[in-house]
């Protein structure tokens, strides 16, 4: 995100705007940039008397703007927090009034507001007006085909160095959960000697992850049909059950068959716009092409069948004294036969 770096930046030296005002789903930037002005803005001393921090949920937009048009005690400036910005009611009187303070800020103050997990309506003339006194700041997820380049980057300013392929495999196991991804290497900073390369060893040992044996290993096998190397992952991730919670296997292998059965829908097209269709980056389109060409539609669909038995399964219902590692083999038996297992 080009704009937190310029805000960054821009904090080091002291060049501050009166409001700024984050909103989006992806939480990491926005608690990054709020962390910044935090520390950065106030000395200790000022903060004591001209630094607050408050919740949406306590409390409301006339109550910030009152707060916002005081001035700072024994200090140049103040500094107003709102987290959780997203619990705010916006109604019409306050509505008016936000935008009568964003045409006018108090040039002492400066208003921030965390809004997480979801974007403003921006047709609104009150964001309208932010975003065209550039005090508007959109926070957008990391789209999964850069999340490993994204990877890289955060391990670089941290100085890590990694193994190829590591930041594929973090990516493909922990998502787009920035914060958890950064906390994971900010723990690899403090465990690394120097010098030291962050390997499929490392992060099996201090993160969890199995470079062999994890869910998108099983995900390629099952497409490939290549069974001994199912089971093999299967009963590994059976054996390590706090590491490959069953939930979050099925919801994995849910979403890549579900892939498969649209592939079969828009296989005529071209690979951008399949690419496009299953959100995917357009390098894998040839491996959903071979998983497709082994499942065809009839049978990719009764996976998906499967799949839901198997979660019913592992909620407790129709399935006695049976632990995660049997129903790991029972769910990678009856995909490899999906087309023999009655339904």
């Amino acid at each position: 995100m080009k704009e937190l770096e310029l805000i960054f930046k821009n904090i080091k030296t002291k060049e501050f705007l009166p409001i700024y005002f984050f909103h989006g789903e992806e939480a990491y930037y926005i608690d990054a940039a709020v962390k910044a002005l935090e520390n950065d803005v106030l000395t200790e001393d000022e903060k004591a008397f001209n630094q607050t921090v408050t919740y949406g949920k306590d409390t409301n937009y006339n109550e910030i703007l009152a707060l916002a048009k005081q001035y700072p005690m024994m200090g140049d400036k103040q500094l107003i927090i709102v987290k959780e910005a997203q619990d705010l009611k916006l109604n019409e009187d306050e509505t008016s009034l936000l935008e009568k303070y964003v045409e006018s800020p108090i040039e002492s103050t400066i208003l921030v507001f965390a809004h997480k997990h979801k974007k403003v309506d921006s047709r609104k003339k009150v964001f309208k007006a932010l975003d065209k006194r550039k005090m508007l700041f959109h926070s957008e997820p990391v789209k999964d085909y850069n999340l490993a380049k994204w990877i890289d980057d955060e391990a670089r300013n941290l100085q890590i160095k990694l193994a190829p392929g590591i930041s594929q495999l973090l990516a493909d196991y922990l998502g787009n959960d920035l914060s958890r991804i950064a906390n994971e290497l900010n723990k690899m900073k403090l465990v690394l000697k120097d010098g030291e390369v962050l390997d499929g060893k490392l992060v099996e040992t201090h993160i969890g992850i199995s470079k062999e044996f994890n869910v998108f290993e099983l995900q390629k096998a099952l497409g490939k049909k290549d069974a001994n190397t199912a089971f093999k992952i299967a009963y590994y991730m059976g054996k390590n059950p706090k590491t490959n919670p069953i939930v979050m296997t099925i919801g994995n292998l849910y979403n890549f068959f579900s892939n498969v059965v649209l592939y079969h829908t828009v296989a005529n097209q071209s690979p951008p716009t399949i690419a496009s269709e299953l959100g995917i980056n357009p390098y894998f389109v040839k491996d959903y092409a071979e998983t497709a060409r082994l499942y065809p539609l009839k049978l990719a669909t009764r996976i998906i069948s499967v799949l839901r038995e198997i979660d019913l399964k592992s909620k407790g219902l129709g399935a006695v004294n049976m632990d995660e590692g049997e129903l790991l083999k029972e769910m990678v038996f009856k995909i490899l036969n999906i087309d023999k297992v009655k339904m």
